[in-house]
């Protein structure tokens, strides 16, 4: 699968806090759309290189069974804006009795677009730690829980959720695959200094970006501010030899430590010239 450097429609840019500051995102193609347009409306220069490539699963049948099912859940969690984008039925109303759960307010947005409103979102940390921490989900003994995710997902929250009580259903909903070429766009950006920061939002995402730009793309992003979504994803880009900067959940997160970053006096030599 390929990732080139893509070139999202956006609203023109215009001078502000980011002017002139190009800014990676690695979001999956259809995920990148709204962080792009919110750091081209700060004054920035999206450059969209996807790390993941997201495509339905192989086997469809297992969320087939779960559409057809739906009404003996009690509780579905949605894992991401993608688990709703491949997994939310799309031929069937929602049952009016499942109470729905997303780990961040992106995917709550995903979920009241698709047709399923008033989903609960942690206020602690936008993950499966926050979501635990929600009192409607300390005691589930007995509930039926269905969590949709991709294949080869974390198995801490549906095991959690045992361990509370629950009867827990994994249904694959989509796949994640590595980009096999495409860098090349993503590293010219980065040697000619038109790429002064990168956001990471995935542990998965970072491996993927190290391995497609090759030795010589590795050498660039080291001199860049890795801009990583949760300690996990952090943690992973350290262990690469990069620069990471830790910052809050989902797109506001990210673009609130960029802003930081960028409008910090004692950093301004990170910014280009004007």
């Amino acid at each position: 699968m390929t990732s080139d450097v893509h070139s999202l429609a956006v609203p023109q840019r215009e001078r502000g806090p980011l002017d002139g500051i190009g800014v990676v995102v690695t979001r999956p193609l259809r995920q990148a759309a709204v962080l792009a347009a919110r750091i081209a409306s700060l004054g920035g220069v999206p450059i969209v290189w996807p790390a993941i490539v997201i495509l339905p699963p192989l086997d469809r049948a297992p969320l087939a069974r779960v559409h057809a099912l739906l009404a003996d859940y009690d509780i579905a969690i949605f894992v991401s804006a993608n688990a709703v984008e491949f997994g939310a039925p799309t031929a069937c109303s929602w049952p009016e009795r499942i109470v729905t759960y997303a780990p961040g307010p992106g995917t709550a947005e995903a979920l009241a677009a698709a047709g399923v409103p008033g989903a609960h979102v942690p206020t602690t940390s936008f993950d499966s730690e926050g979501m635990l921490e929600l009192p409607s989900l300390a005691d589930v003994t007995g509930k039926r829980v269905v969590i949709f995710r991709g294949e080869g997902g974390r198995e801490f929250l549906g095991n959690t959720l045992r361990s509370r009580g629950a009867t827990v259903d994994h249904v694959p909903c989509y796949r994640r695959v590595a980009p096999q070429s495409g860098a090349e766009g993503l590293v010219e950006a980065m040697r000619e200094r038109r790429a002064h920061a990168l956001t990471l939002t995935s542990s998965e995402g970072v491996d993927n970006l190290v391995a497609a730009v090759g030795p010589a793309g590795r050498a660039l992003i080291t001199q860049l501010p890795v801009f990583a979504s949760h300690p996990r994803i952090a943690e992973r880009v350290r262990e690469h030899g990069l620069r990471a900067v830790e910052t809050a959940g989902g797109d506001a997160g990210l673009l609130a430590g960029v802003l930081e970053w960028f409008t910090d006096p004692h950093r301004s030599a990170a910014a280009p010239s004007a």
